[in-house]
Formats: structure tokens, sequence, C-alpha cells
């Protein structure tokens, strides 16, 4: 089995599971989804109606986790704002004992406080990572699992840190790439010097103990 804990797309393949990510307005959930409010699209106006959505939604059979969501420098969205809503995903994740999916850019060090204060049970995954090895280092350091996709196909600095990192440490993921999740599998195998086979089987086992 191929685990792609993030994707935009929807799997046809029997051996390819996959969590579909899903935003408050999207109107069908039936396979495997995470849900949350996105840094980008955030609106002031409907923050609370959208959490009341996502609690909702978090109580279905097919909810994995909370995401994405989470914090984004480059985004035009005031960033205490951002920071607010993130927090009260938090608190759903632990109420819901749900992991959360995070969309993470230029705010790793706040991403860090917040775990720091907050001190959360559920499992933390920085989705779409393709930083530097001291950025890797400091979040697997702090209990933060990291999610990799479609740059570590062609991103050489992203797969010497990949070379250097536990694969305890690690899910997989397409995000948006047009991409099989089985390629980015193939380049992980290459790249930590096992076969595919034997990746799946750390996967797996790192999938099931966060998405219990």
């Amino acid at each position: 089995m191929f685990f792609d804990v993030h994707t935009h797309k929807k799997y046809l393949f029997e051996n390819i599971f996959s969590i579909e990510n899903k935003y408050p307005k999207d109107l069908e959930f039936t396979n495997p989804f995470s849900i949350g409010i996105h840094p980008w699209f955030i609106k002031l106006e409907n923050i609370e109606k959208e959490l009341l959505i996502i609690e909702r939604k978090l109580k279905n059979k097919n909810c994995f986790a909370i995401g994405e969501c989470g914090l984004d420098k480059i985004s035009l969205i005031d960033f205490e704002l951002q920071k607010e809503v993130f927090k009260k995903q938090i608190q759903l994740s632990e109420k819901y004992k749900k992991p959360l999916i995070i969309h993470c850019v230029k705010a790793h060090q706040e991403l860090i406080e917040i775990k720091k204060e907050l001190m959360p049970t559920q499992v933390w995954i920085v989705h779409g990572f393709n930083k530097n090895f001291q950025v890797a280092d400091s979040l697997i350091k702090h209990g933060i699992t990291l999610s990799l996709g479609s740059a570590i196909l062609n991103n050489k600095k992203l797969q010497e840190v990949v070379s250097n990192i536990d694969i305890s440490s690690i899910l997989l993921e397409t995000d948006d790439a047009n991409i099989d999740i089985k390629e980015v599998y193939q380049k992980i195998s290459e790249l930590k010097k096992i076969t595919v086979e034997e990746l799946q089987q750390n996967i797996k086992q790192n999938f099931k103990s966060i998405f219990k």
C-alpha cells in the first residue's frame, strides 16, 4: 500500500490510500479527508461559521485530520489573525484527537513557539516540506513530522536533507502536483538506499502510529 497524506486529487487505484484536502465550502466528503481553514482563505466574517462546519466534519468517520491550516508570512492575511485562527484549529485537533496537517511559509519559528506554548498531544505534520537541514532538524526535535512531495524529485538540497533525517520522521504526499505518489516513494527509496517495499513498510508504520 502507498500512503498519500495530503492530496487535492481523487485516486482510483486500490493500492493507494490518500487523504484528500477539503475546505469548509466543499460539498463532497465521501473519501478519506482532512478539513481546515487555509491561511490564504481566512475571511473574518466566515471564521466562526467555518469552524462550526469543521467541528461537525471532524466527527465523520472518513475524517483523518484537521488541515491544511497554519501560518504564511507571504499571505496578505494579517499574521496575528492567522495565528488566532490556527490556534482555534489546534483546539479542535486536541478536542477530537485528530492530527494537524500544516501549511507553513516563512514562519517555522513561530510554529515551534506556538507548539511550545500550547503543548498539544496530537501529531503536527508540516506538509510540502522543502527547507534546509537546520529547519528540518528543529521541527523534528520539537516532535513535528515532515511530509515530502514533488519537490523531492528535483530539489538537490532537499534530497541531501532527506538523506540525513530518519525515516520515522517523514510522510509522503502529492499535494496539488501532477505526479503519482509512487514517484515520490521511488525517489525517497533511492535516497535512503532501501527498496520501495521497505520504504512502504516504514511509511505504513508512521502513518498508522499517527492516524490511529
